[in-house]
């Protein structure tokens, strides 16, 4: 007998009445399916799947999707195949379904619709040029691509993630999985083989909270007892309704799905987010569907809170029959006799299992006369006797059958067997380890907690489950969870109900439990953050805990010199990740070397300034670029003057005004080279070219200029040569993506057509066409200069963190000059108007302006600090405009050799670029103290300045309405050449992204945010797409054009994880998707077929950008 069996023997009895209901919980009436619709559409599923998956060997389809009407039918649809089902979360973490996906040796795909664009965006690599869709119910069908070798490397990943943090000892019982399973003997005689058709009904995994998850393939043998023994325990009839209360992911919605639809009965499904709202959950469950039969775990009873528990879900007139709750301890009788009503005629049973075994192996119905007033409520609950087929077995440390005391549960049986990661055969008889602690007395087992919750603690052991149970028991707790936080401290945290007073409550606790079970603090939450399966998150609490441990350091007041130090040093290591890390940190210690980026920065930042109660003026530009000494010394010149009088402090920071002997000074050559420049965020500078050595295409406005960049070329494979040259390197590497016209979705796939016919397939590749070796990391972006001249080819300027800046050949990759400059460097070059030179700042403080020719040194001009702006050239004076740490923008005529004015900006370090506005004739420049400045370029007098409260990391960029630029409060902010704010668009992130301005498009502005999307929006501030990457986006997007058949505009993006997006700039739909071995803080520039950007792993990458055509012909 199998699931979909017994499924088809209730249809046949049941066919017209209703099976699944839906409702979305708005305004909209719910839908519902009838028995016959079910296996309709399950059919229709079933014939589609025989047709498109291969037949041979084991069928196992992975369904990522959401819960909806449909769902019961998929589900049926795979099992008739007859198939097995691997549900995957559409909002799991991308890497961990990829983990599942691959140690699964998933095949196929089955892909709600709705969800395409996610899925293929989230597991790029996966995915083969083969799809199939059937529309009727809503699903795409992918042939799974795992042979390349990046995603098998993700996935790899993923499991060196979980084993760096599993703790293995080897004195424990056992192992959950059997690497030796073949050698396992048991009385029992014979096994189970994974490898029998039709044997396995779905494959799920483990979570992998203590270890590396494991995927668990169950039989319909292991789980049809389940259901049937189940059934009859909860009387299940045809009139109950059921809630589908768990995530697919976890295995107990089976039992809440095939109770349902194997008995007549009727099932009710929710969207996610419905299950989160407890008012609007508990109206549909028992004031719109009267559900009968509810499945859960405790924690997510507990979500109704004690209110809505009292008067709807337990009270006297309740629809609710039967309340099952299983995953988690059970709540203590003190807890029911509370939350009960006293007429209330629900059945309470306490459910116990394991994943590696599903799903429940034990069941105890709460006696009614534990619910009368005069009952003691004083003991705890059996987990009850041993479901159908299921085999319990207590063991203690030594193996040895445990009749009274305490020791392991393990639990198995005949057929009650799954198969664990890579078994195939798994002796019969097999008993699972379940790291769950019990006591057996008089027969009963009583649970005690898992293995992972005893601690050591003041000499003597102890559960932490055992204060949880204790502090449920008082009347002022709602709720409550407990951690062992850092291996040091007994946490306890409590959702209150009503008033705590935490003294009181704290004595209480003393009175039941040992000294040595008392919680070192008490903390007061509003709600108990819940897993995907509802149970409670313990990292979330670990992390609410450690911003409460900051939130009390920051209130308490500083002593002195001695406790800022102190103090400083452990926001230090706490913004890094740094607390298990016990040495001491080294007074030369810099942030951004230390693990720091801008992000962390800003934290750190914050915590300070909330430290020390008062704002620290100028300190974000040290943190950023001194040593923790000297952020120390600065915050105590605020805080406590006096004291830093005191100090010896010999250790200031020297200007670099090196004498250049060796280079001598040059002369500037009298003519001008035709040239035409092109820098992130579609910074496009030319002088006096012409059309000769260009292809016509995409027209763009620079001032009163009209320029025009080659397309990206049509059915063109570039040509990629092997080559080893010094310094660069040529490979060839290519990713494909099928993309059709005429669709709306990110990738579309093909339709199933009613006659044969011919589709053009347009497939838009990346493909590395030569990456240059700087030796460290790239964060500048690049600058690429086209000569006129023929002889010359197109060069990319770009500096590095081994304080290299380098000329590359950008069709080849060879370097054709490189120089050492005093410091790293972050700043991106800039060309003059002559062309002859390139303008780069360093963080030696000098601004170097360089021959273009040959990388010789021409000029430097002294900053008082570090130089991470980058300089921007007025193309009719020819002055070089740039910004420094120190506070000042500079306006340098580079052919005199002179400072024509600087400027204090008041507003801190200038970290981004200046824009310049040819009309009016304006250079914007913004601050890290978040001050937008509109200057006259001329005199260097200030226009109109703005304050935007937060630091501002973007750069200015603008179009002849307005000018527009991000902040880290997560805005972007626009304003007219007037100094008006005209709207304020938000993210969910900080914003680090510069705005792209094109007239490629319609004046659209694009940027992207650290909550990992990239948007478009217009110039009233309008939302027109916004596209979700892999991860924060800090580069600035770059727009060209493409020269297919509809001309489409296409946009250049990366993500910090070193993902590659091209995207339609029409509609944000993805074109195609590369990934680079290292995160990217760069941004993309593209000219004619090629997109250049900076890595953290040392290298320049030039990637080769074709679109190429074929037929294939489909036929149905």
């Amino acid at each position: 007998m199998t699931l979909h069996d017994m499924v088809a023997q209730a249809a046949s009895l049941h066919s017209g009445r209703k099976a699944v209901w839906f409702d979305e919980c708005n305004d909209g009436p719910p839908t519902f399916y009838t028995y016959a619709t079910v296996i309709k559409h399950a059919m229709e599923l079933t014939v589609f799947l025989q047709k498109y998956c291969d037949p041979q060997g084991r069928c196992e389809v992975g369904l990522y999707c959401c819960p909806g009407i449909n769902l019961p039918s998929w589900i049926l649809g795979i099992l008739q195949v007859p198939g097995a089902y691997c549900p995957i979360d559409p909002d799991a973490p991308p890497l961990l379904s990829a983990y599942f996906m691959r140690k699964s040796n998933l095949q196929y795909i089955l892909v709600e619709n709705d969800k395409i664009k996610q899925f293929q965006t989230s597991h790029v690599g996966w995915l083969s040029h083969n799809s199939s869709t059937i529309e009727h119910i809503g699903l795409t069908l992918f042939q799974m691509n795992q042979s390349s070798t990046d995603v098998n490397l993700q996935a790899d990943n993923v499991k060196n993630k979980f084993e760096a943090f599993k703790v293995m000892d080897n004195s424990q019982l056992g192992n959950t999985v059997y690497p030796e399973h073949l050698k396992i003997k048991t009385s029992e005689g014979g096994h189970k083989d994974v490898g029998k058709k039709c044997s396995l009904a779905y494959i799920l995994h483990t979570s992998g909270t203590t270890g590396t998850p494991k995927v668990v393939r169950v039989p319909h043998t292991c789980i049809v007892p389940n259901i049937q023994h189940l059934k009859s325990i909860f009387e299940i009839t045809q009139d109950d309704v059921l809630f589908l209360a768990s995530p697919l992911t976890f295995d107990p919605s089976v039992v809440e799905l095939f109770i349902a639809l194997t008995s007549g009965a009727s099932i009710l499904i929710v969207p996610n987010a419905i299950k989160m709202m407890p008012v609007e959950l508990s109206t549909a469950l028992f004031s719109h569907h009267h559900v009968t039969v509810l499945q859960a775990t405790p924690t997510l009873l507990r979500r109704f809170g004690t209110h809505i528990i009292k008067s709807t879900v337990l009270s006297a007139n309740t629809s609710l029959r039967v309340l099952a709750l299983g995953g988690e301890a059970f709540p203590v009788l003190n807890l029911w006799k509370s939350w009960k009503h006293k007429e209330n005629k629900t059945s309470i049973f306490n459910l116990y299992g394991i994943t590696e075994v599903s799903s429940w192996a034990t069941c105890y119905r709460i006696p009614e006369e534990v619910f009368s007033a005069d009952f003691r409520t004083d003991f705890p609950v059996p987990l009850g006797s041993p479901l159908l087929g299921t085999t319990v077995e207590i063991r203690d440390a030594n193996g040895s059958a445990v009749l009274e005391g305490e020791g392991q549960i393990f639990i198995g049986g005949k057929e009650r067997i799954c198969f664990l990661d890579d078994e195939i055969i798994v002796p019969q008889g097999t008993m699972r380890e379940t790291g769950d602690f019990v006591r057996v007395q008089n027969a009963e087992i009583f649970f005690l907690g898992r293995k992972d919750n005893q601690i050591k603690r003041h000499g003597k052991r102890f559960n932490i489950e055992c204060l949880q149970q204790a502090a449920e028991d008082l009347c002022q707790v709602e709720a409550c969870a407990v951690t062992w936080y850092q291996q040091e401290k007994l946490i306890l945290f409590v959702v209150p109900r009503g008033d705590l007073k935490e003294r009181e409550t704290l004595q209480e606790l003393q009175e039941r439990l040992p000294t040595h079970g008392i919680p070192d603090e008490l903390v007061q939450i509003k709600t108990l953050p819940l897993t995907s399966h509802g149970k409670v998150d313990i990292s979330e609490l670990n992390k609410i805990y450690h911003y409460h441990l900051n939130s009390r350091r920051r209130d308490s007041k500083l002593s002195g010199a001695e406790e800022l130090w102190e103090r400083l040093q452990y926001l230090w290591k706490s913004v890094l990740d740094l607390l298990d890390d016990s040495s001491g940190i080294s007074k030369d210690a810099v942030f951004l070397y230390s693990g720091g980026d801008s992000l962390k920065a800003l934290q750190f930042y914050d915590e300070i300034e909330m430290l020390v109660g008062r704002g620290v003026p100028g300190l974000l530009e040290v943190i950023l670029s001194r040593s923790i000494e000297e952020v120390y010394k600065h915050i105590l010149k605020t805080v406590f003057p006096d004291e830093d009088q005191l100090i010896n402090d010999d250790s200031e920071i020297h200007r670099k005004y090196a004498k250049l002997q060796s280079e001598g000074y040059l002369k500037v050559a009298p003519g001008l080279i035709s040239f035409i420049a092109l820098r992130r965020g579609n910074h496009f500078f030319s002088m006096d070219f012409t059309s000769s050595f260009m292809q016509p295409s995409s027209t763009v406005q620079v001032g009163g200029e009209s320029l025009q960049q080659p397309s990206f070329l049509n059915a063109v494979t570039p040509s990629i040569t092997k080559s080893h040259m010094q310094g660069h390197e040529k490979e060839n590497r290519t990713l494909t993506i099928t993309n059709k016209e005429n669709k709306t979705d990110c990738y579309s796939v093909q339709q199933i057509c009613a006659e044969c016919n011919y589709v053009t397939t347009a497939e838009l590749a990346l493909r590395t066409r030569w990456k240059s070796n700087t030796r460290k990391c790239v964060d500048a972006s690049p600058l690429i200069v086209i000569s006129s001249k023929d002889e010359e080819s197109a060069s990319v300027f770009v500096g590095s963190h081994s304080h290299a800046m380098q000329a590359i050949d950008l069709d080849t990759g060879e370097v054709k000059w490189e120089k050492n400059l005093g410091d790293r460097i972050e700043s991106s070059a800039c060309v003059s108007k002559c062309g002859n030179f390139i303008v780069v700042g360093c963080y030696d403080g000098l601004v170097y302006v360089l021959q273009s020719t040959d990388g010789e040194t021409y000029w430097t001009f002294a900053t008082e600090d570090t130089v991470k702006s980058s300089a921007v050239v007025d193309p009719s004076s020819g002055l070089v405009y740039i910004g420094s740490h120190d506070q000042h923008m500079y306006a340098l005529d580079i052919y005199e050799k002179m400072c024509i004015w600087k400027l204090h900006c008041e507003g801190g370090a200038v970290f981004s670029s200046p824009c310049l506005s040819t009309f009016p004739h304006h250079v914007y420049v913004a601050t890290l103290g978040g001050l937008l400045l509109a200057v006259n370029p001329v005199t260097g007098n200030k226009i109109w300045r703005s304050f935007l409260g937060k630091p501002l990391f973007s750069s200015p960029h603008c179009n002849e309405k307005c000018v527009c630029i991000g902040c880290v409060d997560g805005n972007l902010y626009c304003y007219t050449h007037c100094g008006e704010k005209v709207w304020q668009f938000s993210t969910n992130g900080p914003v680090f992204s510069s705005p792209c301005i094109s007239s490629l498009t319609k004046q659209e502005v694009f940027f992207g945010s650290h909550d990992h999307f990239i948007y478009c929006c217009n110039t009233e501030g309008d939302l027109l797409w916004k596209f979700k990457t892999t991860s924060s986006v800090y580069g600035t997007p770059f727009l060209f054009q493409s020269n297919d058949s509809k001309n489409k505009v296409l946009l250049a993006a990366v993500s910090t994880d070193g993902k590659v997006w091209i995207l339609n700039a029409r509609s944000g739909t993805a074109e195609g998707t590369d990934t680079l071995s290292g995160e990217v803080f760069s941004s993309p520039v593209v000219w004619g077929t090629k997109l250049v950007v900076g890595c953290r792993n040392d290298y320049v990458y030039c990637l080769d950008l074709y679109i190429t055509g074929k037929k294939e012909q489909e036929g149905c």
